[in-house]
């Protein structure tokens, strides 16, 4: 057989445990099934974890992501407390269960344990839900001590880093966003955070603060720059793609799980043209596959415009460029790449000419082409 080496691909955005929701996600349910009723049986099933089972899912996660041809992980966690809220013994222990689950499985991870408190305003906080209950923290100083104690477990432990990130506009206060940039900056870590997935993300963010969107919020309470990423950007205006430029902020994309949740389409090409740098994330983990994430991500940005001069055409190598956004994104640009054997005999890619190796990988393989780590 004959084997290329490639830089394996970040994974910029992942919740391991959704894994499991494979099946049980695409059940008959409400007539109107939308994020927010998927989210509801995502509730049901983090509320059944327990550290035992945290570590089994995250190990068939991360298993099969390394075979897939990934080679770091940014594991954006808030699957925090016991079911009630109530703190384990050890506050970090479901964040340690899956980092040791990603060095068993030869990935780089980077835990990104998110900060929430909240289920929406509506005039005041909305306390949280029964099923948001083990994700909440009283107070952003507790997250934060928690994020302390975090950094100085990983720092004996190679392959393992820690960043920080606000679940959503929905689930913080402003304070809070500002407090977790100004620790973010101390410490010079990346951040991260979901915004403009959802339409009523939105209406809630506008009734909140004054019409502001959530990208004009994260720009006031300085929570963007260029070691912030925001996960799914879709629903965005002129104004929110200028301050995300203007910040050299990096958008995640994360194509499978935005099209299995109908969340609607990345503006691939505005942010394209606007100079924003783009990654992907296999999300929710319904697929885990970097060929076809990218795939969808150049596929989607063709159909955008009804062209064939999408990203490939720009980027001319569109697999290195989310390589190197996806760890900028994770902050690991000054660590070593991991490599990953790709099969030049395979079906996919038989007969491919090496010049034209980087456009087959984004638009005629999958992960069926990779032979393990080179």
């Amino acid at each position: 057989m004959t084997y290329t080496s490639v830089d394996a691909m970040p994974n910029a955005h992942s919740h391991a445990f959704q894994r499991d929701l494979r099946g049980i996600g695409e059940r008959p349910s409400d007539p109107a099934d939308d994020f927010w009723t998927w989210r509801t049986e995502m509730f049901g099933l983090a509320g059944a974890l327990t550290p035992e089972t945290m570590a089994d899912v995250a190990a068939r996660t991360y298993r099969e992501m390394r075979a897939a041809g990934y080679g770091a992980v940014g594991e954006f966690h808030y699957v925090i407390h016991q079911p009630d809220g109530t703190p384990y013994e050890q506050p970090n222990v479901m964040a340690m269960t899956v980092a040791e689950a990603a060095r068993a499985a030869g990935l780089e991870i980077v835990l990104l344990p998110a900060a929430y408190h909240r289920n929406g305003w509506d005039g005041a906080d909305r306390p949280p839900a029964p099923g948001q209950r083990r994700f909440c923290d009283a107070t952003v100083d507790a997250y934060l001590e928690r994020v302390d104690a975090l950094r100085a477990w990983a720092a004996d432990r190679d392959g393992v880093h820690v960043g920080v990130a606000a679940h959503s506009v929905r689930a913080v206060p402003a304070g809070w966003l500002r407090a977790i940039a100004r620790y973010a900056d101390e410490h010079d870590l990346v951040r991260h955070v979901h915004a403009h997935e959802q339409r009523r993300e939105l209406a809630e963010c506008a009734a909140e603060h004054d019409g502001a969107t959530p990208i004009a919020l994260l720009h006031d309470t300085g929570f963007l720059g260029p070691r912030t990423s925001i996960i799914h950007g879709i629903h965005v205006s002129d104004d929110d793609v200028a301050r995300l430029a203007e910040t050299e902020t990096i958008v995640v994309t994360c194509p499978t799980t935005e099209g299995n949740l109908g969340d609607g389409h990345l503006p691939a090409l505005r942010y394209r043209d606007a100079g924003v740098r783009l990654a992907i994330g296999s999300d929710s983990n319904v697929r885990i596959d970097p060929f076809e994430e990218a795939r969808e991500l150049e596929t989607l940005a063709r159909r955008e415009r009804q062209t064939r001069a999408a990203l490939l055409a720009h980027y001319g190598d569109l697999w290195a460029e989310l390589v190197a956004n996806g760890r900028a994104s994770l902050g690991l640009e000054s660590t070593p790449a991991a490599r990953i054997a790709i099969d030049r005999e395979h079906p996919q890619l038989a007969g491919v000419a090496d010049a034209d190796l980087p456009r087959a990988l984004v638009t005629a393989a999958s992960s069926a082409v990779v032979r393990g780590p080179a």
